[in-house]
C-alpha cells in the first residue's frame, strides 16, 4: 500500500480505466466539472496539474477516431477561486469515466446564461422562416386596442420605424391631455383615449394625478407591448432577461385606452373604452380586467361590452384573473370573463429560470432561485449558521453579527414555502450581513417565486435537499465560505409549461355551461415595457426604476392571446371571433416540454385539468390552419341568454336589440369543447346529448373520424363518427353523447375528442369535462 501511494494518480486512474473499450463519441460537450480539491494527491504542483493529468489520461486510454486522429478531449477552464474545478470537452463516456475519479463532487453540461428576452415568442415557436409570422406579415395592419391603465409613449416598444401609413378604417384619435399631446402618437401608436367621469362621478373632490393616457402605473404598458411591441435591441429587468424584445404581433398597430386609474376603476369607464374601440375601429381588444367572479353577465362591463365588439367582428381577449391560489389552498371557480363570446385566457409557465448560484469553498455549486436588481459581488464571504436563530426572524441573529460581513444560513423549520421574509431582513441586516441564503420547500419552479420577484437583499433561495449540504459544510466552522453570482437568465432547464397556481379555474360561474378558460398562454414571469415613473422593483430599501419589467398573471397571458389573434385576423379577414377561438383550442397542445400531459403547479404538479388550462397553450403556428372550425353566430350567444332565467330586460341589457328573438333557447352553444355539471351530493348516472357543427377550413375536402377518449366512469357515444367534407366552407354535424355520474369529492375529470383527418394532416381536438357545479352567489 505505501508503494501505491507513491504512484501518481494518473497511473492510478489509468488502471481503473484499462477496460475502457467503447469508442470514444464524435458530438462531444463542455461540461463544467466540481472537484473536492481536499482530495488532490501531493504529487501535482497544483489543480491544473491535477485536472490536466485526469483528462490527458482518458485522452490515452481513449481509441482513436475513425480518421486515425486522438480523440479531442480537454481542458478549457481550470476553476481555483470562487470555485473548484474545471470545465472540459468530453463525450458522454469519459465523463462518466471522470466521476469515477476520486475527488469529484458533481458536473453537467454547458449552458448558456444569457439569451433572447420576450422568450415567449420562441417558447411558443414563432419564427421568420415558417407559421404565423410570416403568413400574417406579423400582423401588419392590424388594430389591437387595449383596455387598461394607459401607455407610456415614449417607450421604446412603440417606436414606428419601417411601419406603413395608418390603415384607412381607422377612425380613433390621439387625445391630448396632461403630459399627452397629439404628438405622442405615431405609425405604431396609432390612438390613445382615456375614460375617467365615472371615477370622478364617484370622488367629486378628487383631483386625477394624471388625467390622460399616459400611464403612471406600468400595467397598460406591459400588457400592450407584449401584444405588439416594436422590436428593442438590449433590452432587460436589470440584467435579467437580456435581448431583443419584441410583441407578439410585433407589425400590428396598437390604440390604448385608458380606463383604470391610480384613483380607481369603475365599470362605467371600462364600458366606455370598448365602445369607443369599436366605434374607432380596432380589429382586436385585449382586456385584462374584470369583475368578481360570481357577477351576472348583465351585470359585467366587460361581458356587456365585449357582446357588442364580437357582434362587429372584434375578437376579444380576457384574462381569466389570478384568483387561483390563495391562504394555502387551490380556490376553484373563481375564474373572471367566464362569458361565452370571449376567449378566456388562463396563464402558464415558460422555459424560463431566474437564478444565482452558489458556490461553497469545498466547490460544491447549487443554483437557486435569485432575481436581485444588481450584479452584487458576493465573493468568497464567510457562511453564519445558528441553529437556535436560523429562521433568520429575529432581529436578535443580525445584532449578534457584529464582527463583519457574512452569509446568513436562513433555515425553513416550518416547511413553508420559502424561509424568512426578505424584505424584513433587508430592513434588519443592512451593514452586518453581505448575503443571505433562503430555504424553501417548495419545488423551485418560476410559478411560485413570481412572489419574490422583488428581490430586496442579495440572497438565493434553494431547495431544502441542496440546503442539508449548505448546513452541512457550515458546521466546519470558520472554514466555511461561498460566493454568489447573480443576474443569471437560463432557458430550457424546467419543464414547460405548467399551469401557474395564481390562473383562475373553472367553471365559470357566471355561466358554468361552457367550459372556461379556454386557453393558456405564457404569463408567468413575461418581460415587457414599463412605465417609468412607477418602481420595478426595490433594493436594501431604495426604489428601483425600469424602463422594462418581469411580471406574473392572467393579463400577460390574454396579452399573449391578442397578439396571435391579430396575426390570425390578418391571414383570415373572413374569420368570426368564434372562428378565430375555434382555430386556437382544437390546435391547442395538451403536452408540455417533455411531450408529457401539462402540470398543475398548485396540484403539487399533478396533470392539469381543463377547468384550468382550458385545451390547453396556444400554438400559433397550427392555428393558423386548423382544417375545421366551430362558428358561432350573435344569435347563437342569444340563444344561450334565451335559455338561462334571465329577464327580457337583462337579456336587452346585453344584446341592446330587439332583433333577437328566443324561440330556439338553447344552453347547446356550438362550441369547440365540452363540460357535462353535477351537483354537490347527487348520486346515479345522468346523460347529456350534444350537437356540433364543423365548417371545413382547409383546402378543398377531406374526411375526418373521431378519435374519444372519454373521462373515467364515463360513456362517450359519437355520431356519425367519420365526416366527409366535399369542399371548402362545406359543414357538418354531429352528436356527442355523454353518461356520467357525480364524483364524489372530486372536483373534475377529462378526455378528449380529436376529428383527425385522414390522408391529412389536420387534427381538431376538443376537451370533455365532467365537473362539480358552483352556483352563481
Amino acid at each position: 500500500m505505501r508503494l501505491l501511494s507513491g504512484f501518481s494518480f494518473p497511473f492510478l486512474l489509468a488502471l481503473t480505466i484499462i477496460g475502457y473499450v467503447s469508442s470514444a463519441e464524435k458530438d462531444r460537450s463542455t461540461y463544467i466539472i466540481h472537484m473536492d480539491k481536499s482530495h488532490m494527491p501531493k504529487v501535482f504542483t497544483g489543480p491544473h496539474h491535477w485536472y490536466s493529468s485526469t483528462i490527458d489520461s482518458i485522452k490515452t486510454a481513449s481509441p482513436a477516431t475513425s480518421d486515425g486522429h486522438q480523440s479531442p478531449a480537454r481542458v478549457l477552464y481550470t476553476y481555483d477561486n470562487a470555485v473548484h474545478g474545471f470545465s472540459a470537452v468530453l463525450s458522454k463516456d469519459e465523463m462518466e469515466t471522470v466521476k469515477k475519479s476520486p475527488g469529484f463532487l458533481s458536473a453537467y453540461s454547458d449552458k448558456q446564461v444569457t439569451l433572447y428576452t420576450t422568450h415567449t415568442f420562441e417558447f411558443l415557436s414563432l419564427n421568420p422562416i415558417t407559421g404565423l409570422w410570416p403568413a400574417s406579415n406579423y400582423g401588419k395592419n392590424v388594430i389591437i386596442g387595449v383596455i387598461d391603465s394607459g401607455v407610456w409613449p415614449e417607450s421604446k416598444s412603440y417606436h414606428d420605424e419601417g411601419m406603413t401609413a395608418v390603415p384607412s378604417k381607422w377612425k380613433g384619435t390621439c387625445e391630448v391631455g396632461q403630459e399627452f399631446n397629439s404628438s405622442s402618437c405615431n405609425l405604431k401608436l396609432i390612438g390613445a383615449r382615456y375614460f375617467n367621469k365615472g371615477v370622478i362621478a364617484a370622488n367629486p373632490n378628487i383631483t386625477i394625478s394624471m388625467n390622460s393616457a399616459r400611464d403612471t402605473r406600468g400595467h397598460g404598458t406591459h400588457t400592450s407591448s407584449i401584444a405588439a411591441g416594436s422590436y428593442v435591441a438590449e433590452a432587460s429587468y436589470f440584467g435579467y432577461a437580456t435581448g431583443t424584445a419584441r410583441g407578439v404581433a410585433p407589425k400590428a398597430r396598437l390604440a390604448i385606452y385608458k380606463a383604470t386609474w391610480d384613483e380607481g376603476q369603475y365599470a362605467s369607464d371600462v364600458i366606455a373604452g370598448i365602445d369607443a374601440a369599436v366605434s374607432d375601429g380596432v380589429d382586436v381588444l385585449s382586456i385584462s380586467l374584470g369583475l368578481r367572479f360570481s357577477t351576472p353577465l348583465y351585470e359585467d362591463p366587460v361581458a356587456v361590452a365585449s357582446f357588442g365588439a364580437m357582434e362587429k367582428g372584434v375578437f376579444v381577449s380576457a384574462s381569466a384573473g389570478n384568483n387561483g391560489y390563495a391562504t394555502g389552498r387551490v380556490r376553484n371557480s373563481r375564474i373572471s370573463n367566464g362569458t361565452p363570446w370571449v376567449t378566456t385566457v388562463g396563464a402558464g409557465s415558460v422555459d424560463r429560470w431566474f437564478s444565482g448560484t452558489l458556490t461553497l469553498g469545498n466547490g460544491l455549486t447549487i443554483t437557486g432561485w435569485s432575481m436581485l436588481p444588481a450584479r452584487a459581488i458576493v465573493k468568497n464571504v464567510e457562511l453564519y449558521y445558528n441553529e437556535s436563530m436560523s429562521p433568520c426572524e429575529s432581529t436578535e441573529l443580525f445584532d449578534s453579527l457584529n464582527t463583519g460581513s457574512r452569509i446568513v444560513i436562513c433555515e425553513n423549520k416550518q416547511q413553508t414555502e420559502v424561509s424568512s421574509d426578505m424584505g424584513s431582513i433587508a430592513n434588519s441586516a443592512a451593514g452586518s450581513v453581505a448575503a443571505a441564503i433562503f430555504e424553501s420547500h417548495w419545488p423551485l419552479t418560476d410559478d411560485y417565486y413570481f412572489e419574490y420577484r422583488n428581490f430586496p437583499f442579495p440572497g438565493v433561495v434553494i431547495s431544502s435537499e441542496d440546503m442539508k449540504s449548505v448546513i452541512e459544510y457550515a458546521k466546519l466552522g470558520f472554514t466555511s465560505r461561498a460566493s454568489i453570482s447573480f443576474q443569471e437568465t437560463r432557458v430550457g432547464t424546467t419543464r414547460a409549461p405548467a399551469v401557474a397556481s395564481y390562473s383562475s379555474r373553472g367553471p365559470s360561474r357566471s355561466y358554468p355551461g361552457i367550459l372556461k378558460p379556454d386557453i393558456m398562454a405564457p404569463g408567468t414571469l413575461v418581460l415587457g415595457s414599463w412605465s417609468p415613473v412607477q418602481f420595478a422593483t426595490s433594493l436594501r430599501g431604495m426604489l428601483l426604476a425600469s424602463d422594462f419589467n418581469i411580471l406574473s398573471g392572467t393579463s400577460g397571458a390574454a396579452a399573449h392571446v391578442a397578439g396571435v389573434a391579430a396575426m390570425l385576423k390578418g391571414v383570415h379577414p373572413g374569420w368570426s371571433p368564434a372562428a378565430i377561438r375555434s382555430a386556437m383550442m382544437t390546435t391547442a397542445n395538451p403536452l408540455d416540454s417533455t411531450r408529457n400531459p401539462i402540470q398543475d403547479n398548485a396540484y403539487n404538479l399533478a396533470v392539469a385539468s381543463p377547468i384550468a388550462m382550458g385545451a390547453g397553450q396556444i400554438d400559433p403556428n397550427r392555428a393558423l390552419d386548423p382544417g375545421l372550425v366551430y362558428d358561432a353566430a350573435p344569435q347563437d350567444y342569444a340563444n344561450i341568454l334565451c335559455s338561462i332565467n334571465y329577464t327580457a330586460s337583462q337579456i336587452m341589457t346585453i344584446t341592446r336589440s330587439k332583433g333577437y328573438n328566443c324561440s330556439n333557447p338553447s344552453s347547446d352553444l356550438n362550441y369547440p369543447s365540452f363540460i357535462a355539471l353535477y351537483n354537490i351530493g347527487e348520486v346515479g348516472r345522468f346523460v347529456q346529448k350534444f350537437e356540433r357543427t364543423l365548417t371545413n377550413v382547409g383546402r378543398g375536402g377531406g374526411t375526418y373520424k373521431a378519435n374519444v377518449t372519454a373521462p373515467e366512469g364515463t360513456t362517450v357515444t359519437v355520431s356519425p363518427k367519420t365526416l366527409v367534407f366535399g369542399k371548402i366552407y362545406d359543414r357538418k354535424t354531429y352528436s356527442l353523447t355523454m353518461n356520467y355520474r357525480g364524483l364524489g369529492n372530486r372536483l373534475s375529470i377529462s378526455g378528449s375528442i380529436v376529428w383527425v383527418e385522414e390522408k391529412g394532416k389536420h387534427t381538431v381536438r376538443s376537451p370533455i369535462v365532467v365537473a362539480l357545479k358552483y352556483e352563481l352567489h
